[in-house]
């Protein structure tokens, strides 16, 4: 059994220089940020590998996160094709995930990361956790999946959406 973590990266200010790409995390980003850090040690949910969108504010959501993971935390890739990315292209990248990794952390944007949490979710997930996570997806926002197929193999509700906080 394989886990899938889907992460909205934590809130973000304007940018100065009118660039959407470079926007930054607020200070109250930075602390959802280690929030999401410090819950994901508590339930023992610890990425082996972690993609991260090239944007600023993704970027420094996984530092602070990683900050609060520590020793446990894996060097994150940085891939520019999450950034902005509709849920198909979130899909193509899970799929590109080797088989050895049993804990993948994905940390992208609206509204990709609830497009493909929606059409990831099988029948048999926690009601509660699809309704809130259809309903309303706020910075920092995470989705847990249990995977028990291939990575390659992942295409719509072939995972149980277990969690979101």
């Amino acid at each position: 059994m394989k886990t899938l973590l889907v992460l909205r990266h934590a809130e973000a200010g304007h940018s100065f220089t009118g660039d959407d790409h470079s926007r930054t995390l607020t200070e109250r980003g930075q602390q959802q940020a280690r929030g999401v850090g410090r819950w994901l040690l508590a339930a023992q949910h610890i990425p082996e590998m972690t993609v991260v969108s090239s944007a600023m504010r993704t970027r420094q959501t996984c530092i602070w996160l990683n900050h609060e993971l520590g020793e446990k935390a894996p060097t994150p890739s940085l891939d520019d094709r999450l950034y902005l990315a509709s849920s198909r292209v979130l899909c193509s990248v899970i799929n590109e995930t080797p088989e050895t990794v049993h804990t993948l952390l994905l940390v992208a944007h609206m509204p990709g990361v609830q497009d493909l949490s929606t059409e990831l979710a099988r029948a048999d997930s926690d009601e509660q956790a699809v309704l809130q996570m259809a309903s309303h997806w706020p910075p920092a926002g995470l989705a847990v999946f249990t995977v028990d197929k291939p990575w390659a193999e992942l295409e719509g509700r072939d995972a149980a959406l277990t969690t979101f906080v």
